[in-house]
């Protein structure tokens, strides 16, 4: 039974990207205590709202060992953005150097903690799965992309922390959802112009879930003991990037006429663009048989949400 009444700790790494901030408020409101980890140097406290910051370096693989093992629960959130800039050789390095460093340096001190916490929510991504003909769920094989090996390397890093007796939880996240930010946000700026459109063929696969519901599903994952291991988290509601596209356009009461061509996107994004005109139906099926209860399970309640936001 899901317990989320008893007041935790709770470590994040990532706390100041679109999915922590949104984290950390709901932890707090519900009345955990909150430590954000940090790479600048602030050692600010916030004790009057529940929130603690304090100071990490996983690049050298530091992070202060009281702070985990105070932690009931560490979420690792941390790592370069995937859509931050243009693909190349050096962003390639960042992006896999920061998540691979980052969880390696949260769950060595997880192993080496005398008073471990009892779970670990450690960020991964559907990219895991590639760009299979199929459809996927948590039990399908990784694929042979750049991400695909990226979150496989990032996942493995946890291992030392299950080793050591946590309960580890890879979220593999799609499309989140936000008009605060992330690929929404992006999507929503021509759309508002009444110059917005879908992207390439608009007939890619986009799984997706609302920022909402992505911060309600690891809230669920981290009080459901039975969770364990690779856990999808998108909403069942999976539908092409053209199908997207036009409910928010109705939405925001904004027409979807302009077509954004592949070769333009790769112009403005390299590498990165296949992973945005190229798709693939994930499904949920473990949130499902969790019991998990999504309020935006289809797009277009996801577009109503984010038109009051």
């Amino acid at each position: 039974m899901n317990d989320t009444r008893t007041p935790r700790t709770v470590v994040i790494a990532g706390a100041s990207g679109l999915i922590g901030q949104a984290l950390s408020r709901a932890l707090r409101a519900r009345g955990d205590r909150v430590i954000h980890l940090t790479r600048a140097a602030t050692g600010r406290t916030h004790a009057a709202d529940g929130l603690s910051t304090v100071t990490w370096d996983p690049a050298r693989g530091f992070v202060p060992q009281r702070v985990i093992d105070s932690a009931d629960v560490v979420v690792n959130l941390a790592g370069a953005s995937i859509g931050g800039k243009r693909w190349d050789k050096a962003y390639k390095k960042k992006i896999l150097d920061s998540r691979v460093k980052a969880t390696a340096t949260l769950a060595h001190a997880i192993a080496r903690s005398d008073t471990p916490p009892r779970t670990l929510l450690q960020a991964s991504a559907t990219g895991f799965y590639g760009f299979p003909d199929s459809d996927v769920d948590e039990t399908s094989f990784s694929g042979s992309t750049y991400l695909a090996a990226v979150c496989r390397a990032w996942e493995a890093e946890a291992k030392s922390a299950m080793t050591a007796g946590a309960r580890v939880v890879f979220l593999r996240t799609g499309i989140v959802l936000s008009p605060e930010g992330g690929a929404l946000k992006q999507l929503l700026l021509p759309l508002k112009m009444g110059v917005g459109g879908p992207l390439g063929s608009g007939k890619q696969a986009w799984s997706w879930i609302t920022l909402e519901d992505h911060v309600r599903a690891c809230m669920f994952l981290m009080d459901s003991p039975e969770a364990w291991g690779p856990v999808n988290l998108v909403a069942p509601g999976t539908v092409s990037n053209r199908v997207l596209t036009q409910h928010f356009a109705e939405a925001y009461h904004r027409p979807a006429l302009f077509t954004v061509p592949s070769p333009a996107l790769r112009l403005v994004l390299g590498e990165f663009s296949r992973e945005i005109t190229r798709g693939v139906v994930v499904q949920p099926r473990i949130l499902e048989e969790l019991g998990f209860t999504w309020h935006h399970p289809t797009v277009d309640k996801a577009a109503q949400w984010a038109r009051t936001q």
